[in-house]
């Protein structure tokens, strides 16, 4: 864990935008898939990835609100598909494989933040079901087109709540324990990293390389959605007026910013050969000990960059990886 969690430098920092890490970059012929595709960060990327010359497709649970969403960007597919409904992700799968084309990107920008205890169909909690298990299964459908990339990335955006929490093993939805949004939350953050630990280790034999981040703190997005604007004044994310503070320095960001490390992960140059890391503010992020992960709160963003141990740990990447498997068979 400690070699792999070593920062480049790759000469960007947290106000770097997602044209600045692409800027040189030409993805004509490539093909890529975004979750969430069709409001903030995601958005973002999609705009980016297609102004660089690739094919992209955003998968959507409501086709209409992204297709007027994305309708200023040229030649941007959108499919119906929703990570609540496996049968949805299935039937997303089975067309894009049956166009034959390979699949070089996938970005999962898709998420929810912080929302009362919800179950799907399952009787799954929702931000682990929506955040984690709707990725893992259509990443899995979908890997015969990775696959046929010969080079592929899969990039999946988690946050800094990872240090909310672990993967809960013993209880992940949260049938046993009393439920807590943002335990919740962080549960389903740290299981994007430990999922690209672990997709790294299965794919890299394929050329499947796999990247997890967190894009910074950006009020201007959906997932802001279950929370008052109190909480947002709070945890300083909102000045006193209601206006969002822009501190690339600790964090809080614009979307351009915030779209950055997705885009990185996804088309530099400097991660070939390289997977399964953790990424922040368009780098490799540094391991963090796991006093230095429990100091950082919601309410005291005293920040400092890193992964905590227990997110980069292999061992656990195995344990979520065939929980997963079960839970979306």
């Amino acid at each position: 864990m400690t070699t792999v969690q070593q920062p480049l430098p790759s000469g960007f920092d947290g106000a770097s935008t997602a044209e600045d890490v692409i800027r040189g970059i030409d993805l004509t012929g490539k093909v890529a898939v975004v979750t969430g595709g069709y409001s903030g960060i995601g958005l973002e990327t999609a705009r980016v990835l297609r102004a660089a010359g690739a094919e992209v497709v955003v998968p959507a649970r409501d086709t209409e609100r992204a297709g007027a969403a994305l309708k200023a960007i040229d030649g941007v597919e959108v499919e119906a598909m929703d990570l609540l409904d496996p049968d949805s992700i299935d039937a997303f799968a089975e067309r894009f494989l049956g166009s034959g084309r390979p699949l070089h990107i996938l970005v999962n920008s898709a998420g929810v933040m912080a929302p009362p205890l919800t179950r799907d169909a399952r009787g799954y909690e929702v931000q682990f079901a929506t955040n984690h298990l709707g990725h893992f299964q259509l990443a899995a459908r979908l890997w015969p087109a990775l696959r046929r990339a010969h080079g592929a990335r899969v990039v999946s955006v988690s946050s800094w709540g990872h240090r909310f929490s672990p993967v809960l093993f013993d209880d992940p939805h949260f049938e046993h324990h009393e439920y807590d949004r943002w335990a919740a939350y962080g549960q389903s953050k740290t299981a994007n990293i430990l999922f690209a630990l672990a997709l790294d280790a299965r794919g890299r034999a394929d050329g499947v390389r796999a990247f997890a981040l967190h894009p910074g703190s950006i009020v201007d997005t959906g997932l802001k959605k279950y929370l008052a604007e109190e909480d947002l004044r709070a945890v300083g994310v909102l000045d006193a007026d209601g206006r969002p503070v822009l501190d690339p320095e600790r964090q809080l960001k614009t979307v351009e910013q915030g779209a950055a490390t997705s885009v990185w992960c996804a088309t530099s140059p400097l991660l070939e050969g390289k997977g399964g890391v953790y990424c922040e503010n368009s780098d490799i992020a540094p391991l963090l000990s796991a006093q230095e992960g429990q100091e950082w709160t919601l309410m005291n963003r005293s920040w400092k960059a890193g992964v905590v141990p227990y997110a980069v740990d292999p061992e656990a990447a195995d344990r979520l990886w065939e929980l997963s498997e079960r839970l979306t068979a």
